[in-house]
This record gives C-alpha cells, structure tokens and sequence, in this order.
C-alpha cells in the first residue's frame, strides 16, 4: 500500500511516496522515495512549469526507419550474414549506416547520433555507434551481392512493373580524406558506378561501384552488361560509344544537331504528354534513321527546361558581352596594344561555344596596336532562331513500344540518380582518420551503403510521388526534416524526469507526409 508522508525537518515540510507492507505480521514502512516539497511537487505535476524545452526535427528519420522497417531490412541482411556474436548485428548496423546516409550525409556519424533522434527511433536500441565503420569491414563482395539481391527481392514485391534499366552515373562519389591538412592526406578517390534500377521510381536494384582515377574504369558497353538484363539507358554524349544499329533494348538522347529535320518542326506537331506526370510536357513520336537503322525518335519539348536554358544562356551571353565591351574600351583608351593575333585570341576565348558564336559577333578595324578598335553585334534573329529550335528540346531514340510518358521516365531516372547521390555522397562520405586510406573493399562498404540509401529514398519518392507529391529526393527529405516537436522536461521529484512532447504547427505537405509515412505512431513512442 502506498501512501504520502511528511517530515518537518528545520521547519520545512519535506514529503515522501511511501510503500508499507508486513514484516513478521506486523506493519511496516518498505520502501520510500523522496518527493520534494510542496512547492516543488506543485511545479512537477501537469499543468507545472517545465524545467526546460528543446526543438527536434524527426520526420526524416523516421520516415527513412520506417521504410526500412517495412522492407524487413535488418532481418534481410542479417540472414545472409549468417551466425553473428557481434552486438549490434551486422544487419542492424547497415541499417544505422543507411539511416545516416540519408538524411544527414554532411554531419559526422557519432555527432549525428548524439545530438538526433535516431536513438530514439532506431529498433531495437543501440548504445553506440562508434564501431559502425570497423563492423563494415565484414562486407565482402559476396555479401554486398546478396544483400543487395535480398533487399532488392524486397522492393520488388511492393511494385507491379518490374522493369529493370541499367544506368552509368560517373559522378557517383569522390571519395576523399576526413582531414586534408596535409598533401600527403588529400588524395582522395573518384567513383562511379553503374547501376541496375526499376523503371517505376529509379530505385536501385543492383550496383557495381568502380574507381575512376587509376585506369581500370570500365567502358560503358561492359558496365551495363555485368548488371543483367536490362534497359540502357544512355545520354547524348555515349551515344558515340554504343552501336545503336545492331544493339536492342534502350532508351537514350541523341545530339540535338544530328537531327536538324527535327528542330525545326513547328510546336503544333507536338502534343501534351500526360500532364499530371510531366507538366509542360510535349512531344512529336516519329522515326528517324540512327546509325545506319530506321528507329523511333521522341522530340520532346519541357517548358520547364526552355525556361532554366534561356536564363542560364541569357546569364552567358551578358557575360560574354561585358568581357567584350571591357575589352573595347581598353582598346579605345589605348591601354591595350596587343596586336591582332593577340586580340583574336582573346575573342576566341570570349566567344568560344557554339551557341555564343550563333548570336554574337565581335568585328575588328585598324591593324596597328593602339589603332584597333572592337565592334560586338547581337544578332536577334539567329537569338530567336536559337531559342525556338534549340532551348528545352530533346531528340530521345529507343526500340521500346512503351508510351511516351513511359520512355520520358525512364530516360529522366539518370537524372534523379545523380541528383540524388549529389545529396548522399557529400563530405560526410570520409574515413574516421586523416590518413585513412580508401581500399577497394572500403570504397566497395562506402558505395554500398549510399546505394541503399538510394533504394530506400528512391522508394519513399515513388511512394510520395503516387500520392501526388512530385518531389526530388532531396526535396522531400528537407520537407520531412521540417516535421518537429517541442519536447519538454519537468523537473525530477526524485525518479525519472517526466517528458512531454508537443508537435510543432505543420503545413499541409507536412501533414500528408506524416499520415503517409504514419509518423504520429513512430513520433509517439520514440
């Protein structure tokens, strides 16, 4: 039985929660626990002051544990693994690996434990992390083949279309030292990787992870092929590596200036592809002969991408026009006497890109140093021309019957590719020391890890994206990182500081995230 009493000791009334019981038949005080005064029960029960409050974001965290969760990711990882003693399992420590990846890629590891919520989260509980990057040692390639084969068995069973394609993205990581204060500290390693991801969201499936600073990158033709079968897909610039006349199964661009026929056919032989997928989205589906073979050719026209073109071209050219007329003036003022030959250089220099060259002309008179003079000319009708044949197209080539909007997507997965794994693999992708040297099988650990990341966050994108929210991956992490709580301490009375969190006023994207996410229930017992 429990009961409240109080001593008066000094003249203050001090109170305590006591618990009696019988001791040899006769009542006795078992146990008691100090309580505090009135004045500081008073202040610790609801409705009293807290002692302190602090701000945390959890909505990124814990959308990307729950996704995790759902995959069954740690029991998955650690079944390929086998009989482990190492506490946390190896499963449970890539799962932490891939958590951080994700939604804090740019904070060191152990800080970002200490000060995140994702102890909290993170099932079941882990004292530290300090062991995360020695435990992935164990990765042998054996392993990260079949850990990838079981997670990608997972995503598999949440899709329908199981559409693979296979992509090349060259700017996967460089991977560089956690200190380069020192040269000899500062060489680090550039990484590509090619990689076997589902048409429906880009969602990685399967990687091979290269160097691209010692020699033994591998071309682009023998990439794809170790990735099984698959789509591949290609963009303008290794169009020249690939024999598209006796190769099938692709989809890629072609150089705007190899199909002139096509750039100047009149916006009315376009027509709208699927506008709530791809707004501003037009397309004209024709053939065309491509290395020596009539295939299928998209031009598609994005007013999104017209607009982004025209401003960064715009942003050239004035700049190109600035040089020249500084230039001009230095002639004028006689502070530059170089000769012609000089000068021309200079031009070149200025002008050089062939889309400059199309609108802007410099024309120089006189011979002499000191005596010549530089004229520039705008040509409005070539920068009309330019901006109605060129800005926001593309010539997209593939031997698929898949629908436009179908060959859009796929051929736009290397771009959110790269998009994403500009986010995943920033500074935070570092050895823990200044020395730390970037071995293949650590480079292989490093790759895996932000392949994953890109599987889980790929998937919470498509996820996002069939619930109408057409948002990048970095997009969406940053509007999950806005959802928070106010968390607030009330002082102790003697046994555990009582907590209590109040979640913090969210917008209406916020709010669809957390109920497709389910982050109340995870925010509710973290």
């Amino acid at each position: 039985m429990a009961s409240v009493v109080g001593k008066k000791i000094g003249g203050r009334t001090y109170y305590y929660l006591a618990e009696s019981g019988r001791v040899d038949g006769k009542p006795r005080v078992v146990t008691q626990r100090y309580l505090g005064t009135a004045e500081e029960i008073a202040r610790a029960v609801p409705g009293g002051e807290p002692a302190s409050a602090s701000y945390r974001t959890y909505g990124d965290v814990a959308a990307v544990w729950a996704t995790l969760s759902r995959l069954d990711f740690v029991r998955r990882v650690d079944s390929v693994v086998g009989a482990q003693r190492a506490t946390p399992s190896l499963g449970l420590t890539v799962a932490i690996a891939v958590l951080h990846r994700a939604t804090a890629p740019e904070t060191p590891l152990s800080e970002w434990w200490a000060s995140g919520v994702a102890a909290d989260v993170v099932r079941p509980r882990v004292s530290t992390v300090d062991g995360t990057w020695r435990a992935l040692e164990r990765l042998t390639p054996e392993r990260i083949t079949r850990i990838e084969d079981t997670v990608a068995s997972a995503v598999l069973a949440t899709l329908d279309d199981h559409a693979a394609l296979a992509v090349d993205v060259p700017q996967f990581a460089a991977f560089a030292p956690a200190d380069c204060t020192l040269p000899s500290a500062c060489r680090g390693v550039l990484a590509g990787a090619g990689l076997r991801v589902t048409r429906d969201g880009a969602i990685p499936l399967a990687s091979r992870v290269y160097r691209r600073d010692d020699g033994t990158a591998p071309t682009f033709a023998s990439l794809t092929a170790e990735l099984g079968p698959a789509t591949l897909v290609f963009h303008s610039g290794q169009a020249a590596q690939l024999d598209l006349g006796s190769r099938s199964g692709f989809v890629g661009s072609l150089p705007l200036t190899d199909h002139p026929e096509l750039l100047t056919q009149p916006a009315s032989a376009r027509k709208r592809v699927d506008p709530e997928r791809f707004a501003g989205l037009t397309a004209l589906d024709t053939h065309a002969v491509v290395d020596g073979v009539r295939r299928r050719v998209i031009l598609t026209h994005s007013a999104t991408l017209h607009a982004a073109q025209s401003r960064a071209f715009a942003d050239e050219l004035a700049t190109a026009t600035r040089e020249l007329d500084g230039l001009a003036g230095a002639l004028a003022a006689g502070t530059h006497r170089g000769d012609r030959a000089q000068i021309h250089a200079e031009l070149g220099r200025v002008t050089r890109g062939r889309r400059i060259e199309r609108v802007l002309t410099a024309v120089l008179s006189g011979n002499r140093p000191g005596e010549i003079r530089l004229e520039r000319r705008i040509d409005s009708a070539a920068l009309a021309r330019l901006d109605d044949e060129f800005f926001g197209k593309q010539v997209l080539v593939t031997d698929r019957d898949w629908p436009i909007g179908d060959v859009v997507t796929a051929y736009r997965a290397r771009t959110h590719l790269e998009s994403t794994f500009r986010w995943l693999t920033g500074p935070a992708v570092t050895g823990p020391t200044p020395r730390w040297e970037w071995t293949r099988q650590r480079i292989a650990a490093h790759g895996l890890v932000s392949v994953l990341a890109a599987t889980v966050t790929h998937l919470m994108r498509r996820e996002a994206d069939r619930a109408g929210m057409n948002l990048s991956v970095r997009e969406l992490l940053e509007q999950l990182a806005g959802i928070g709580e106010l968390v607030l301490r009330y002082p102790s009375t003697g046994g555990r500081p009582r907590t209590k969190r109040l979640p913090t006023e969210r917008d209406p994207a916020q709010q669809a995230l957390l109920d497709l996410f389910g982050l109340d229930q995870i925010a509710t017992s973290a």
